[in-house]
């Protein structure tokens, strides 16, 4: 399958010769061989550095397996994908923990802290001693969750085994939340690019309006 149509929609780097050569001409299987790995490797760096939109990148690269042929194009973007963010999530926690035990602490700690703001942090906190992994599990579903949570995590000692069981199933409903998503833009329009704006925007109003309507009733009233 190709990948040019969501990357390019979501603004992300992809080789040059994909983005001008037509699906047409491109063999399924070069397609899928440069597809699916890239798209590995974009969650990955995701999960690491949390400014690629993951869930946009998702829900665009499941439009276009929606209007594959391939039977198997939608569970290889699944499996692709929650495999990706599993491996992040854990990498990132590896590092945080190691930057608790160091000393002079580490920078990858230090942006776990930043991503955290004292009031998400003190309510993950809350939520994680009341409701353990159950928390973890919806973190990921939640704008702006996930980081929260892991510091808590971080905070409260967990182990990498302990938080990578709760993960776990964190990734796999992430992934099916935004591969519906995509499922949901492509089964709208016959063409596949037309699907991946109406993905990307949606995935995007998900993300802005929960933080809208935090500021909005963190505004003071007279």
């Amino acid at each position: 399958m190709t990948w040019t149509a969501p990357v390019a929609q979501a603004g992300l780097p992809l080789l040059a010769a994909s983005a001008v050569t037509p699906a047409a001409i491109v063999p399924t299987s070069t397609q899928q061989a440069v597809g699916y790995p890239t798209l590995f490797l974009l969650v990955l760096a995701g999960a690491l550095v949390p400014v690629i939109p993951t869930g946009a990148l998702v829900s665009s690269a499941a439009v276009v397996a929606f209007h594959q042929t391939s039977p198997f194009s939608l569970a290889m973007v699944f499996l692709t994908a929650s495999l990706a963010a599993f491996l992040g999530d854990a990498t990132l926690y590896w590092l945080g923990r190691r930057g608790l035990k160091s000393k002079n602490g580490s920078r990858w700690l230090e942006a776990i802290r930043a991503r955290a703001p004292e009031d998400r942090l003190a309510q993950a906190q809350e939520k994680l001693a009341s409701h353990g992994v159950a928390v973890l599990v919806l973190s990921r579903l939640v704008p702006a969750g996930r980081i929260p949570v892991m510091l808590a995590c971080l905070l409260a000692q967990w182990p990498l085994r302990r938080f990578s069981r709760g993960n776990l199933p964190a990734c796999l409903a992430w992934a099916v939340t935004y591969q519906l998503i995509g499922i949901l833009g492509g089964s709208l329009f016959d063409e596949p690019w037309e699907g991946v704006v109406a993905a990307i925007a949606l995935t995007l109003v998900i993300s802005v309006v929960p933080s809208l309507v935090r500021r909005v009733r963190s505004v003071p009233r007279h």
